[in-house]
């Protein structure tokens, strides 16, 4: 069987990087993208140098203000990013046309076969990441592995303007010796969980049947019981139908005071707002996501006949939906918010590509 070449590529810091390349006096300054304190706003990217405070994307603007008093606010401008973003894109189709964009900033591309008939994938990423500084002035860390979850691993082991390379003959050393907190697609609080139950690494992971994987977690145990063996067969999918737009955050202490649950729910509202700007859509049906400390887990949707595009209105709507459907004797461990029935600027609603 011919193993897969696949690559992960992530730009570093991206929002904040554009920012700081356009503006000399954001440099080496500590810069966040998104949202003011004030405008109970949230991060929608960090520079490295904010990063140092343990400022990260999705936090409350409000927190990391506190974490870092020289911290600099600058508006998103999505508009840039886009064009920025239709550059690389077009550097990445150089190559080959079996690119999935996951967001803006990163993709995964499948070389195996390539345009240029380069026989080495680490060639490929080597040349990726000079042609992108080169027309963009902006520095890209890249993974190279059999799959796209080795890709993706790889691609955060030398951040910024890293290139990592798992060969196939290491790579379940490497899952093996991986702390299961670092995982892609495993969150702190699964991982919490997962340490409860004796999973500390992916040699601990390893050990469990996909039976008692499903029985834990659900659907999703048959993912974690793949990954442990190094096991990813997805494929590149250019034409990825992106079918509804979310954010999420599961809190490592449980939410029990609703005025607490209206806050992170603010946050989540300014971040999913900036995802939908991000890629010029809005929808007609936003979904509170609930889940309780007991695990239990429910979603309640509400359809409107005008877009959601205006962030007031989706604090407004989430805001009802928790009053609503929030049952007041159970703390809370994680709350999320999604849009779907997307549209575009130009068109009614509809089922839309990713692909730019």
């Amino acid at each position: 069987m011919t193993l897969r070449k696949i690559l992960h590529i992530d730009m570093d810091a991206f929002f904040a990087s554009v920012e700081q390349r356009d503006n000399v006096a954001l440099r080496g300054k500590p810069v966040v993208v998104g949202g003011r304190p004030e405008q109970r706003g949230a991060v929608a990217a960090a520079s490295y140098e904010a990063r140092r405070y343990g400022i990260h994307s999705a936090m409350p603007s409000r927190t990391a203000a506190l974490r870092c008093k020289d911290l600099m606010f600058v508006r998103p401008r999505f508009e840039v990013y886009r064009q920025v973003s239709g550059q690389i894109r077009a550097i990445f189709r150089e190559y080959t046309d079996l690119v999935e964009p996951v967001s803006l900033d990163e993709a995964y591309l499948d070389v195996t076969t390539n345009k240029l008939e380069i026989r080495s994938a680490i060639e490929i990423a080597h040349r990726i990441k000079r042609r992108i500084y080169s027309q963009t002035q902006l520095t890209a860390s890249a993974g190279v592995s059999i799959n796209k979850f080795l890709a993706k691993m790889a691609s955060d082991l030398d951040k910024p303007d890293g290139l990592s390379l798992i060969p196939p003959d290491q790579a379940q050393a490497f899952v093996s010796d991986l702390p299961i907190a670092k995982f892609h697609g495993i969150g702190k609080v699964t991982a919490g969980k997962m340490h409860e139950l004796g999973i500390q690494s992916g040699q601990d992971l390893l050990r469990w049947s996909e039976a008692n994987l499903v029985a834990q977690f659900g659907k999703v145990g048959h993912y974690y019981y793949r990954i442990a063996r190094a096991d990813d067969q997805r494929a590149v999918n250019p034409n990825r139908i992106r079918r509804s737009i979310g954010a999420e955050r599961s809190f490592l202490t449980d939410l029990t005071e609703p005025e607490q649950m209206v806050r992170e729910l603010d946050a989540i509202a300014t971040l999913l707002q900036q995802r939908l700007a991000e890629n010029q859509r809005s929808g007609t049906t936003l979904t509170l996501k609930i889940k309780y400390a007991s695990y239990q887990q429910i979603t309640r949707s509400r359809t409107l006949s005008e877009p959601l595009d205006d962030i007031e209105a989706i604090r407004q709507l989430a805001h009802e939906l928790l009053r609503t459907h929030l049952d007041p004797e159970q703390s809370v461990r994680l709350l999320g918010l999604t849009v779907s029935n997307l549209s575009s600027a130009q068109n009614g609603p509809q089922q839309l590509s990713l692909q730019l």
